[in-house]
């Protein structure tokens, strides 16, 4: 098995000089080895992009992703959005690694930088806008506004408490204030959003809910209990 997956790798890792040399410096192109989700990142082209490292981890969306075993239906996942943790809106996809056994080995990802597309794109509509007199479409630039499923963060630190702190918000409720209910609702979605496969993840999760680490684990108890 390991040596099948180090073959595996050694065939992809050229294709992210490829792909990226093709499509420009716009194009980060990143191969993950999902064994350790923490320091998955093996190769990068184009990293400033983004402004992760080799040893960077995973993003949201490849943990919940893992979790969620959507390479057992898919092979790739095309053209979503993304968005850097300095604000870039790019156009990313995904292609599953397998290996011979058809058990995930990795992740190969294209994120396309759109800010200089964007740009070109508010120039030529405000000068249009200029040219006839017209008030711009409110609906022009709704592609900004779409829900952005995956974020791009440099750090294992970074990419937890983003997941962490934007599941809390959703609850609209301080922690302080939240019934049990409520934090083990919040438990069980960062379960489903692959957090707890992160190191030290229990610990994180009960600083952000003002719980202790022992309630964290009876919440992923009881849920595994109900599967």
């Amino acid at each position: 098995m390991g040596k099948r997956k180090s073959d595996l790798f050694k065939t992809y890792i050229p294709l992210v000089d490829f792909i990226a040399g093709i499509v420009g410096p716009f194009c980060e192109v990143v191969l993950h080895d999902v064994k350790n989700v923490e320091t998955s990142i093996v190769a990068i082209k184009n990293n400033h992009i983004s402004g992760r490292q080799v040893g960077g981890p995973l993003t949201d969306l490849g943990l919940k992703l893992l979790k969620e075993k959507a390479y057992l239906e898919k092979d790739y996942l095309i053209n979503y959005p993304g968005k850097t943790k300095d604000g870039k809106l790019l156009r990313s996809s995904t292609f599953f690694i397998k290996d011979e056994d058809g058990d995930i080995a990795g992740m190969l990802c294209v994120n396309i930088d759109l800010s200089a597309a964007y740009t070109a794109k508010r120039f030529i509509e405000d000068f249009i806008m200029n040219i006839n007199g017209e008030p711009q479409d409110q609906n022009t630039f709704k592609e900004d506004r779409k829900e952005v499923p995956e974020h791009l963060t440099p750090s294992l630190e970074e990419l937890m408490h983003s997941i962490i702190e934007k599941t809390v918000a959703e609850v609209n409720i301080p922690p302080e204030r939240m019934s049990p209910e409520e934090k083990m609702g919040v438990v069980h979605k960062l379960s489903e959003k692959g957090v707890f496969l992160l190191k030290g993840a229990i610990t994180e999760v009960a600083r952000h809910l003002k719980t202790s680490e022992n309630t964290i684990y009876r919440y992923l108890s009881r849920r595994n209990s109900d599967l």
